[in-house]
């Protein structure tokens, strides 16, 4: 019998178990049948990523950046070739620090743009500073082996 995971659905936030040997085969939310991977970072509020985070059993990296940030914008294509690259094994997200501040202060995010690394609900690694896409996804696939 193969494990059963918790996957988050990217657009109605409900929980849905999938088959562990399955998560790769295109899962759809059994709540609204959106696709539960579409191969690019989710932007996500304080709610939402609560819930990606705390309910999921599969990795969670996420990017916290702003608008103004011109290393965030130069990383942005990164993020999401490597989102591409690294799902249905790992979920991208995306948290704006000047919509959620409040998120970017009990991170304690003093610079961005910066990747953190959830596995299990709890923070295992963060980087600062932009990243090229094979550099972030070498540093996932190393954070992920080690944890």
């Amino acid at each position: 019998m193969s494990e059963v995971v918790h996957v988050v659905c990217p657009e109605c936030e409900a929980v849905n178990r999938v088959d562990g040997n399955r998560v790769g085969a295109v899962p759809k939310c059994g709540r609204c049948s959106a696709a539960l991977f579409a191969g690019h970072p989710i932007a996500v509020n304080a709610s939402a990523f609560e819930k990606q985070v705390s309910r999921s059993h599969i990795p969670v990296v996420v990017d916290f950046w702003a608008p103004w940030c011109g290393p965030c914008r130069m990383m942005a294509p990164a993020f999401e070739s490597a989102a591409r690259r690294l799902e249905p094994r790992v979920r991208f997200l995306k948290v704006n620090t000047e919509e959620e501040p409040s998120l970017a202060s009990r991170y304690g995010i003093r610079s961005i743009p910066t990747v953190v690394i959830f596995k299990n609900g709890r923070e295992v690694a963060r980087r600062s500073g932009a990243m090229d896409a094979p550099t972030l996804e070498r540093w996932v696939h190393g954070v992920l082996a080690a944890s």
